[in-house]
Protein backbone atom coordinates (compact mmCIF):
# COMPACT_ATOMS: atom_id res chain seq x y z
CA UNK A 1 0.00 0.00 0.00
CA UNK A 2 1.04 3.61 -0.52
CA UNK A 3 2.32 5.46 2.53
CA UNK A 4 -0.59 6.89 4.52
CA UNK A 5 -0.56 10.23 6.36
CA UNK A 6 1.37 10.13 9.61
CA UNK A 7 -0.30 10.74 12.96
CA UNK A 8 -0.42 14.34 14.17
CA UNK A 9 3.03 15.61 15.13
CA UNK A 10 4.76 18.92 15.79
CA UNK A 11 7.41 20.13 13.36
CA UNK A 12 10.58 21.94 14.36
CA UNK A 13 9.91 24.27 11.40
CA UNK A 14 6.97 26.62 12.01
CA UNK A 15 6.04 26.89 8.30
CA UNK A 16 5.68 23.10 8.06
CA UNK A 17 3.51 23.10 11.17
CA UNK A 18 1.37 25.82 9.57
CA UNK A 19 1.19 23.88 6.31
CA UNK A 20 0.07 20.74 8.13
CA UNK A 21 -2.84 22.62 9.66
CA UNK A 22 -3.70 24.76 6.65
CA UNK A 23 -3.07 22.51 3.67
CA UNK A 24 -3.32 18.94 4.93
CA UNK A 25 -6.16 19.43 7.39
CA UNK A 26 -8.14 22.17 5.63
CA UNK A 27 -7.13 21.80 1.98
CA UNK A 28 -6.15 25.47 1.70
CA UNK A 29 -3.02 26.21 -0.35
CA UNK A 30 -0.19 28.28 1.06
CA UNK A 31 0.11 31.98 0.23
CA UNK A 32 3.00 33.43 -1.78
CA UNK A 33 4.79 34.55 1.39
CA UNK A 34 4.35 31.12 2.95
CA UNK A 35 5.59 29.41 -0.21
CA UNK A 36 8.75 31.48 -0.06
CA UNK A 37 9.34 30.11 3.43
CA UNK A 38 9.06 26.57 2.05
CA UNK A 39 11.51 27.37 -0.75
CA UNK A 40 13.97 28.79 1.77
CA UNK A 41 13.92 25.82 4.14
CA UNK A 42 17.37 24.41 5.01
CA UNK A 43 18.54 21.19 3.39
CA UNK A 44 17.85 19.13 6.49
CA UNK A 45 14.15 20.12 6.33
CA UNK A 46 13.62 18.86 2.77
CA UNK A 47 12.66 15.26 3.73
CA UNK A 48 10.01 16.53 6.15
CA UNK A 49 8.66 18.99 3.56
CA UNK A 50 8.44 16.22 0.95
CA UNK A 51 6.76 13.85 3.41
CA UNK A 52 4.14 16.48 4.21
CA UNK A 53 3.61 17.17 0.49
CA UNK A 54 3.11 13.44 -0.06
CA UNK A 55 0.53 13.29 2.70
CA UNK A 56 -1.27 16.26 1.15
CA UNK A 57 -1.29 14.53 -2.23
CA UNK A 58 -2.75 11.33 -0.75
CA UNK A 59 -5.35 13.22 1.25
CA UNK A 60 -6.59 15.54 -1.48
CA UNK A 61 -5.77 13.74 -4.76
CA UNK A 62 -5.71 10.06 -3.86
CA UNK A 63 -3.00 7.51 -4.59
CA UNK A 64 -3.42 7.12 -8.37
CA UNK A 65 -0.68 8.41 -10.68
CA UNK A 66 -1.70 9.70 -14.12
CA UNK A 67 0.53 8.72 -17.04
CA UNK A 68 0.75 10.74 -20.27
CA UNK A 69 2.65 10.60 -23.55
CA UNK A 70 3.31 13.57 -25.84
CA UNK A 71 4.05 13.89 -29.55
CA UNK A 72 4.91 16.88 -31.72
CA UNK A 73 2.93 17.24 -34.93
CA UNK A 74 5.08 20.23 -35.90
CA UNK A 75 8.59 20.62 -34.50
CA UNK A 76 10.83 23.68 -34.86
CA UNK A 77 10.46 26.88 -36.83
CA UNK A 78 8.38 28.65 -34.18
CA UNK A 79 8.27 32.47 -34.63
CA UNK A 80 8.33 33.13 -30.86
CA UNK A 81 11.53 33.84 -28.89
CA UNK A 82 11.02 31.82 -25.69
CA UNK A 83 14.63 31.91 -24.51
CA UNK A 84 14.66 28.33 -23.25
CA UNK A 85 13.27 26.72 -26.39
CA UNK A 86 15.32 25.17 -29.18
CA UNK A 87 12.21 25.11 -31.38
CA UNK A 88 12.34 28.86 -31.93
CA UNK A 89 13.16 29.75 -35.52
CA UNK A 90 14.90 32.88 -34.23
CA UNK A 91 17.79 31.02 -32.59
CA UNK A 92 20.74 29.14 -34.03
CA UNK A 93 19.71 25.79 -32.61
CA UNK A 94 19.97 22.36 -34.27
CA UNK A 95 16.19 21.81 -34.28
CA UNK A 96 14.62 22.31 -37.71
CA UNK A 97 11.00 22.28 -38.85
CA UNK A 98 9.47 18.79 -39.14
CA UNK A 99 5.84 17.75 -39.60
CA UNK A 100 4.38 14.36 -38.67
CA UNK A 101 1.64 12.81 -40.80
CA UNK A 102 -1.59 11.42 -39.41
CA UNK A 103 -0.59 7.70 -39.55
CA UNK A 104 2.48 8.52 -37.44
CA UNK A 105 0.28 10.29 -34.87
CA UNK A 106 -2.09 7.33 -34.69
CA UNK A 107 0.86 4.96 -34.27
CA UNK A 108 2.25 7.13 -31.46
CA UNK A 109 -1.15 7.24 -29.74
CA UNK A 110 -1.35 3.43 -29.84
CA UNK A 111 2.14 3.12 -28.39
CA UNK A 112 1.28 5.60 -25.66
CA UNK A 113 -1.92 3.75 -24.76
CA UNK A 114 0.06 0.49 -24.58
CA UNK A 115 2.08 1.91 -21.66
CA UNK A 116 -1.11 2.34 -19.63
CA UNK A 117 -1.22 6.08 -20.25
CA UNK A 118 -4.62 7.76 -20.24
CA UNK A 119 -3.53 11.02 -21.92
CA UNK A 120 -2.03 11.64 -25.36
CA UNK A 121 -1.01 15.23 -26.05
CA UNK A 122 -0.53 16.60 -29.58
CA UNK A 123 1.89 19.53 -29.59
CA UNK A 124 2.81 22.06 -32.28
CA UNK A 125 5.62 24.63 -32.18
CA UNK A 126 3.60 27.63 -33.32
CA UNK A 127 2.49 31.01 -32.00
CA UNK A 128 -1.04 29.80 -32.61
CA UNK A 129 -2.70 27.42 -35.07
CA UNK A 130 -3.68 28.51 -38.59
CA UNK A 131 -6.56 26.98 -40.58
CA UNK A 132 -4.30 24.28 -42.06
CA UNK A 133 -3.10 23.13 -38.65
CA UNK A 134 -6.61 23.18 -37.17
CA UNK A 135 -7.81 20.98 -40.02
CA UNK A 136 -4.97 18.55 -39.41
CA UNK A 137 -5.76 18.45 -35.72
CA UNK A 138 -9.42 17.70 -36.45
CA UNK A 139 -8.44 14.86 -38.79
CA UNK A 140 -5.93 13.50 -36.27
CA UNK A 141 -8.48 13.57 -33.43
CA UNK A 142 -11.03 11.68 -35.53
CA UNK A 143 -8.50 9.03 -36.59
CA UNK A 144 -7.09 8.54 -33.11
CA UNK A 145 -10.56 8.28 -31.54
CA UNK A 146 -11.50 5.68 -34.15
CA UNK A 147 -8.53 3.46 -33.34
CA UNK A 148 -7.31 4.20 -29.80
CA UNK A 149 -9.08 4.41 -26.45
CA UNK A 150 -7.29 7.37 -24.91
CA UNK A 151 -7.98 10.97 -23.90
CA UNK A 152 -6.61 13.53 -26.35
CA UNK A 153 -4.98 16.74 -25.23
CA UNK A 154 -3.52 19.53 -27.37
CA UNK A 155 -0.86 22.22 -27.03
CA UNK A 156 -1.05 24.55 -30.01
CA UNK A 157 -0.03 27.93 -28.64
CA UNK A 158 -2.30 30.93 -28.19
CA UNK A 159 -5.88 30.50 -29.36
CA UNK A 160 -8.77 32.62 -30.56
CA UNK A 161 -12.20 32.11 -29.05
CA UNK A 162 -13.34 30.32 -32.22
CA UNK A 163 -10.41 27.91 -32.02
CA UNK A 164 -11.10 27.21 -28.35
CA UNK A 165 -14.72 26.45 -29.18
CA UNK A 166 -13.70 24.16 -32.05
CA UNK A 167 -11.30 22.13 -29.94
CA UNK A 168 -13.92 21.73 -27.23
CA UNK A 169 -16.49 20.63 -29.84
CA UNK A 170 -14.04 18.09 -31.29
CA UNK A 171 -13.66 16.44 -27.90
CA UNK A 172 -10.24 17.68 -26.80
CA UNK A 173 -10.07 16.63 -23.18
CA UNK A 174 -7.33 18.96 -21.96
CA UNK A 175 -5.43 21.93 -23.35
CA UNK A 176 -1.85 22.74 -22.38
CA UNK A 177 -0.65 26.33 -22.27
CA UNK A 178 2.11 27.02 -19.77
CA UNK A 179 2.69 30.27 -17.93
CA UNK A 180 6.34 29.07 -17.73
CA UNK A 181 7.53 31.68 -15.23
CA UNK A 182 6.33 34.41 -12.87
CA UNK A 183 4.65 37.50 -14.28
CA UNK A 184 7.51 39.66 -12.97
CA UNK A 185 10.16 37.55 -14.75
CA UNK A 186 8.27 36.82 -17.96
CA UNK A 187 9.76 39.72 -20.00
CA UNK A 188 13.25 38.31 -19.29
CA UNK A 189 12.28 35.02 -20.93
CA UNK A 190 9.90 35.98 -23.76
CA UNK A 191 9.57 39.24 -25.70
CA UNK A 192 7.40 38.29 -28.70
CA UNK A 193 4.23 37.87 -26.65
CA UNK A 194 3.08 38.77 -23.15
CA UNK A 195 2.15 36.96 -19.98
CA UNK A 196 -1.34 38.40 -20.35
CA UNK A 197 -1.74 36.84 -23.81
CA UNK A 198 -0.95 33.43 -22.35
CA UNK A 199 -3.36 34.06 -19.50
CA UNK A 200 -6.15 34.97 -21.93
CA UNK A 201 -5.88 31.60 -23.68
CA UNK A 202 -5.88 29.78 -20.33
CA UNK A 203 -9.05 31.54 -19.21
CA UNK A 204 -10.85 30.84 -22.51
CA UNK A 205 -9.95 27.15 -22.27
CA UNK A 206 -11.42 26.90 -18.78
CA UNK A 207 -14.56 28.79 -19.77
CA UNK A 208 -15.10 26.37 -22.69
CA UNK A 209 -15.17 23.40 -20.33
CA UNK A 210 -11.85 21.80 -21.27
CA UNK A 211 -9.42 20.88 -18.53
CA UNK A 212 -6.55 23.36 -18.35
CA UNK A 213 -2.98 22.08 -18.17
CA UNK A 214 -0.78 25.04 -17.26
CA UNK A 215 2.80 24.49 -16.21
CA UNK A 216 6.04 25.94 -14.98
CA UNK A 217 9.65 25.89 -16.12
CA UNK A 218 11.98 26.66 -13.26
CA UNK A 219 15.73 27.15 -13.13
CA UNK A 220 15.84 29.88 -15.80
CA UNK A 221 17.57 32.44 -13.59
CA UNK A 222 14.49 33.53 -11.66
CA UNK A 223 14.85 34.32 -7.97
CA UNK A 224 13.50 32.10 -5.23
CA UNK A 225 10.86 34.76 -4.56
CA UNK A 226 9.79 34.57 -8.20
CA UNK A 227 9.35 30.81 -7.90
CA UNK A 228 6.99 31.45 -5.00
CA UNK A 229 5.26 34.10 -7.13
CA UNK A 230 4.79 31.63 -9.99
CA UNK A 231 3.38 28.90 -7.73
CA UNK A 232 0.95 31.41 -6.27
CA UNK A 233 -0.11 32.69 -9.70
CA UNK A 234 -0.72 29.16 -10.93
CA UNK A 235 -2.75 28.39 -7.83
CA UNK A 236 -4.90 31.45 -8.49
CA UNK A 237 -5.57 30.23 -12.05
CA UNK A 238 -6.76 26.85 -10.68
CA UNK A 239 -5.59 24.61 -13.54
CA UNK A 240 -6.52 20.94 -13.50
CA UNK A 241 -2.89 20.01 -14.09
CA UNK A 242 0.52 21.65 -13.60
CA UNK A 243 3.49 20.11 -15.44
CA UNK A 244 6.65 20.94 -13.52
CA UNK A 245 9.65 21.36 -15.84
CA UNK A 246 13.28 22.01 -14.92
CA UNK A 247 15.51 23.86 -17.37
CA UNK A 248 17.58 21.63 -19.61
CA UNK A 249 19.79 24.27 -21.30
CA UNK A 250 19.63 23.77 -25.06
CA UNK A 251 22.46 24.65 -27.47
CA UNK A 252 21.88 27.78 -29.50
CA UNK A 253 19.28 29.29 -27.15
CA UNK A 254 19.85 32.41 -25.00
CA UNK A 255 19.77 30.17 -21.89
CA UNK A 256 22.29 27.61 -23.15
CA UNK A 257 24.81 28.67 -20.47
CA UNK A 258 22.34 29.01 -17.60
CA UNK A 259 23.47 25.84 -15.86
CA UNK A 260 21.50 23.04 -14.23
CA UNK A 261 19.23 23.76 -11.30
CA UNK A 262 20.41 22.31 -7.99
CA UNK A 263 18.57 19.10 -7.18
CA UNK A 264 17.76 20.18 -3.62
CA UNK A 265 16.16 23.38 -4.90
CA UNK A 266 14.12 21.28 -7.31
CA UNK A 267 12.86 19.11 -4.45
CA UNK A 268 11.96 22.21 -2.44
CA UNK A 269 10.01 23.43 -5.46
CA UNK A 270 8.11 20.14 -5.76
CA UNK A 271 7.03 20.40 -2.13
CA UNK A 272 6.13 24.07 -2.51
CA UNK A 273 4.02 23.58 -5.64
CA UNK A 274 2.10 20.75 -3.96
CA UNK A 275 1.51 22.85 -0.86
CA UNK A 276 0.31 25.70 -3.09
CA UNK A 277 -2.13 23.45 -4.98
CA UNK A 278 -3.27 20.52 -2.82
CA UNK A 279 -5.86 19.19 -5.32
CA UNK A 280 -4.04 19.78 -8.61
CA UNK A 281 -2.47 17.09 -10.81
CA UNK A 282 1.25 17.86 -10.40
CA UNK A 283 3.13 16.23 -13.25
CA UNK A 284 6.81 15.42 -13.64
CA UNK A 285 7.84 16.86 -17.01
CA UNK A 286 11.01 17.91 -18.83
CA UNK A 287 14.43 18.19 -17.23
CA UNK A 288 13.84 15.98 -14.21
CA UNK A 289 16.29 13.35 -15.46
CA UNK A 290 19.10 15.90 -15.61
CA UNK A 291 18.20 17.87 -12.48
CA UNK A 292 17.17 15.06 -10.16
CA UNK A 293 18.44 11.77 -11.59
CA UNK A 294 16.92 8.43 -10.58
CA UNK A 295 17.08 9.04 -6.82
CA UNK A 296 15.52 12.49 -7.08
CA UNK A 297 12.79 11.18 -9.36
CA UNK A 298 11.87 8.69 -6.65
CA UNK A 299 11.92 11.39 -3.95
CA UNK A 300 9.62 13.62 -5.99
CA UNK A 301 7.10 10.83 -6.49
CA UNK A 302 7.11 10.38 -2.72
CA UNK A 303 6.92 14.15 -2.24
CA UNK A 304 3.79 15.39 -3.96
CA UNK A 305 4.07 14.42 -7.63
CA UNK A 306 1.08 12.43 -8.88
CA UNK A 307 1.54 12.32 -12.66
CA UNK A 308 4.36 11.67 -15.13
CA UNK A 309 5.13 12.11 -18.79
CA UNK A 310 6.62 8.84 -19.98
CA UNK A 311 9.12 8.47 -22.80
CA UNK A 312 10.75 11.36 -24.62
CA UNK A 313 9.82 15.02 -24.60
CA UNK A 314 9.56 17.36 -27.59
CA UNK A 315 13.27 17.96 -28.24
CA UNK A 316 15.00 16.10 -25.41
CA UNK A 317 15.24 12.49 -24.28
CA UNK A 318 13.36 11.35 -21.20
CA UNK A 319 13.72 8.26 -19.06
CA UNK A 320 12.65 5.03 -20.75
CA UNK A 321 8.92 4.55 -20.21
CA UNK A 322 9.56 1.18 -18.58
CA UNK A 323 11.83 2.81 -15.98
CA UNK A 324 9.05 5.11 -14.79
CA UNK A 325 6.38 2.43 -14.95
CA UNK A 326 8.54 -0.05 -13.02
CA UNK A 327 9.27 2.61 -10.40
CA UNK A 328 5.54 3.18 -9.89
CA UNK A 329 5.09 -0.57 -9.35
CA UNK A 330 7.99 -0.61 -6.91
CA UNK A 331 6.45 2.27 -4.95
CA UNK A 332 3.01 0.60 -4.98
CA UNK A 333 1.52 3.57 -6.82
CA UNK A 334 -1.42 2.52 -9.01
CA UNK A 335 -1.71 4.01 -12.50
CA UNK A 336 -4.91 5.97 -13.00
CA UNK A 337 -7.39 4.17 -15.22
CA UNK A 338 -8.89 5.74 -18.33
CA UNK A 339 -12.09 7.70 -17.75
CA UNK A 340 -13.62 9.20 -20.89
CA UNK A 341 -16.65 11.45 -20.97
CA UNK A 342 -19.63 10.01 -22.86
Amino acid sequence: MTTQPNPRRTSTYPILETAREQVLAKGEGLSEAQLLEILELPDEAIPEALQLAHEVRLEHCGEDVEVEGIISIKTGGCPEDCHFCSQSGLFDSPVRGVWLDIPELVKAAKETAATGATEFCIVAAVRGPDIKLMNQIKFAIDRINAEVDINIACSLGMLTQRQVDQLAEWGVHRYNHNLETARSYFPEVVTTHTYEERLDTCNMVKAAGMELCCGALIGMGETTAQRAELASQLAALEPHEVPLNFLNPRPGTPLENQGIMDGKDALRAIAAFRLAMPRTVLRYAGGRELTLGDLGTREGLMGGINAVIVGNYLTTLGRPADADLNLLVELNMPIKELQKSL
